[in-house]
């Protein structure tokens, strides 16, 4: 079979941490090859020099056998590289189409073609199913919409190599479905695609052959039909993993949350949630699920002090905190693991040590008479990166520099070490390995056994029907019901995200 691509002997350092060390990888032309492995064990760092944004300390990489030197992603693009990164590489203030025919513009003479742009843009999204408003501004779109920009974009350039970090992080199982379509369309065209995620049944589906990385080296080159997912995440994390989450039943005690018809507008000034009333019990985890774009991220923001509550009310022990500040909430208690980690999570331009103090900076022990205290903010976040395994554990790091996973682990030990009252919990383990997320939902039971009452809204059908302990479904801005994660089945659920409302008693509908 003709290598479509080599990297040969990759070395790739950061000062600290050796990102790639001595890496081989080989990847045939027309098959879909997976790359897996813990967070910061090297993957995207990899990806990143084949596509031209980094450049190896030493090694070789030869494209259709031909040796090549990218001195910047133009260079990968023009050998016909294309990449979709896990971090969106989008501009805020322009159009879907604008992003999307960045640095291939069509134009007439010396004008841009906007028209003709917004067209093809159109006809490519129709196309592949990737639905999306071609006018819309980049900064107004949900965290999915702007995922389906970035894969929209990456195959407007039409490239031989396709590289796809992480591209079903915010993708619903139904568009999770037709992208693989998609890539197997392309397969059969003769592209030849890699395929990076942590999700171990999207790679035991759609790859050929899967390449397994840990703490920056090879650690195994795998064909799919002789492995299974735990053979896989055995040699990712160096240990066996508990896929199933394990837990008692819960004990819940008195209402933390109470939501009274609560009504909010999205970034269009339209209705985005519409009379949702609900209560958080302490010590129970309340699921939220749903497509992406039906209110979720609106209510979120609402209840955590970053988005305008129209009407309703808010009741957070006891007390009226409708429309209450960021600030005045987290003092109250309530902790926040935000969906986007970059917008709202971390600084990236913040060491981690200021990174892990966010909304408790201006409180004792880390403030004394307005001033910072370092020496107890770097003992804190020494002890946090070694409590939550944030890699590397170097607490001088920028926020920026860490795999997104490890950036998502920063925001969770930040908020979860805060001994809150409630924790609104929004995408917890996106982007993070089978090892990350098997440590996340273990807090997360820890958490809720320990009294916290726990909000949790999620795109994983898997996670939230095995965490929530009550769980709703939201279509278009409203519940569909209130069901028993034990005894509804997946089917039901399915039936409620699509807008079929069900009064339940224990997933028995009524």
């Amino acid at each position: 079979m003709e290598k479509a691509v080599e990297m040969i002997n990759i070395v790739k350092k950061f000062p600290g941490v050796v990102a790639n060390d001595d890496v081989n990888l080989t990847v045939f032309k027309g098959e879909i090859h997976a790359i897996v492995g813990e967070n910061g064990a090297g993957k995207t760092t990899l990806m990143n020099q084949l596509y031209g944004l980094l450049q190896p300390d030493s090694g070789e990489i030869r494209i259709f056998g031909q040796p090549v030197k990218f001195k910047g992603p133009r260079d990968a693009i023009a050998k016909g590289i294309g990449m979709v990164h896990q971090h969106f590489m989008l501009v805020n203030n322009l159009t879907v189409a604008e992003n999307v025919v960045l640095g291939a513009e069509t134009t007439k003479g010396f004008i841009f073609d906007l028209k003709t742009a917004r067209k093809k843009v159109e006809e490519l999204s129709k196309s592949y199913g990737l639905l999306v408003d071609p006018i819309a501004k980049i900064e107004d779109l949900p965290v999915g919409m702007q995922q389906r920009v970035e894969i929209i974009k990456t195959l407007y350039r039409g490239a031989e190599i396709l590289i796809l970090d992480e591209p079903t992080a915010v993708l619903t199982p139904q568009e999770t479905k037709e992208l693989f379509g998609i890539l197997r369309k392309l397969k059969e065209s003769g592209k030849t695609i890699i395929f990076i995620s942590h999700k171990l049944e999207e790679v035991m589906e759609i790859s050929d052959r899967i390449t397994v990385m840990r703490q920056g080296k090879v650690v195994g080159v795998l064909n799919k039909h002789e492995t299974n997912p735990k053979e896989i995440a055995r040699l990712m994390v160096g240990r066996d993993v508990v896929f199933t989450v394990e837990k008692l039943p819960a004990n819940p005690k008195e209402v933390v949350l109470r939501v009274e018809d609560l009504w909010v507008k999205d970034y269009r000034h339209l209705d985005a949630v519409k009379g949702v009333s609900f209560e958080v019990r302490a010590g129970e985890i309340y699921g939220i699920a749903g497509v992406a774009g039906n209110g979720q991220t609106e209510l979120v923001e609402a209840l955590t002090g970053l988005r305008k509550i129209e009407k309703g009310k808010v009741i957070f022990l006891g007390q009226d905190v409708t429309n209450k500040s960021v600030r005045e909430l987290r003092q109250l208690g309530l902790a926040h693991i935000p969906e986007d980690r970059h917008k709202y999570g971390l600084v990236l331009q913040f060491p981690a040590y200021y990174n892990v103090i966010l909304g408790r900076h201006n409180r004792q022990p880390f403030a004394k008479s307005g001033f910072l205290v370092h020496r107890e903010i770097y003992s804190f976040a020494e002890k946090l990166l070694e409590e939550f395994d944030v890699r590397p554990r170097n607490i001088k790091m920028l926020g920026g520099n860490f795999s997104g996973g490890n950036q998502q682990k920063l925001v969770v030990a930040r908020e979860m070490s805060a001994m809150p009252k409630l924790i609104v919990v929004s995408q917890p383990t996106r982007g993070l390995d089978v090892g990350a997320t098997e440590f996340i939902h273990r807090i997360l039971i820890k958490l809720r056994d320990s009294g916290v009452a726990i909000l949790l809204v999620s795109m994983e059908l898997d996670e939230i029907l095995s965490l929530s302990d009550r769980l709703a479904v939201m279509y278009r801005g409203e519940f569909m019901g209130e069901v028993d994660p034990k005894k509804v089945s997946i089917g039901e659920i399915g039936l409620m995200m699509t807008g079929h409302r069900v009064e339940t008693v224990g997933g028995t509908e009524k």
